[in-house]
C-alpha cells in the first residue's frame, strides 16, 4: 500500500497565528485555491481519509468535488486536543508542546496519544486497502505521528522542528 500525507489547507487561523487545535478553523481564501491544486495533485488516489474537523472536511471536499472519489471521515485523524489551549496563539503552544509527548495538555491529550490514534488508524487501513494508493488529509499531530510509526522519529525532535510545507509525504508499507 502507498500511503500519502497532505496536510488540511490553509485556515484563517495559520494566516493570523492561532493553533486552532480541536476547533473546527475555515479555509482562508488562499486554502480553499490550494485545495484545488491537492485536487489535481492528487487524483490518482482510490480512497481519502480525513480528519472530521471543519478544516480539513473543507479540504477533502474542495480537493476531489465531482471527482466521484470516496472521502472517509474518522476522529483518529484529528489534531492533537490542546485542552484549554485551542484557539490560542500558535508562539504559545510550540512553546509548550515539548511538554506533552507524555503528559496531556491540561482537558486535551498527550502527543503519544495522538500515535496511538494514528497506529489504529494505520492497522486498518493497511488491512483494507493493500495494493491501493491512499490518501490522508489532517493536521500536524498526525504527521509526526506517522513520522514517528514509519520513519522511527522521535517525538521529541519532531513536536519542536519548524513547519516546513511540501507538497505531500508518501510512505510505502508493507
Amino acid at each position: 500500500m502507498t500511503l500519502v500525507y497532505e496536510t488540511h489547507s490553509v485556515t484563517v487561523d495559520n494566516e493570523t497565528g492561532i493553533a486552532t487545535g480541536w476547533l473546527p478553523g475555515e479555509l482562508s481564501a488562499r486554502g480553499r485555491d490550494l485545495a484545488v491544486e491537492l485536487g489535481e495533485r492528487r487524483k490518482a488516489v482510490d480512497v481519502v481519509y480525513a480528519s472530521g474537523l471543519r478544516r480539513v472536511v473543507q479540504t477533502a471536499e474542495i480537493s476531489f468535488a465531482g471527482s466521484g472519489k470516496e472521502i472517509r471521515l474518522g476522529r483518529r485523524l484529528r489534531e492533537c486536543d490542546y485542552g484549554i489551549y485551542n484557539g490560542r496563539p500558535v508562539s504559545e503552544v510550540a512553546a509548550l508542546r515539548s511538554r506533552h509527548i507524555d503528559t496531556p495538555w491540561p482537558g486535551g491529550q498527550s502527543y503519544r496519544q495522538v500515535v496511538a490514534e494514528v497506529a489504529g488508524f494505520l492497522r486498518e487501513v493497511m488491512e483494507e486497502w493493500q495494493g491501493g494508493l491512499v490518501l490522508v488529509v489532517s493536521h500536524s499531530a498526525n504527521r509526526w505521528a506517522l513520522q514517528n510509526l514509519l520513519d522511527g522519529a522521535p517525538l521529541e525532535e519532531l513536536v519542536d522542528a519548524p513547519f516546513e510545507w511540501r507538497p505531500g509525504w508518501e510512505y510505502g508499507i508493507a
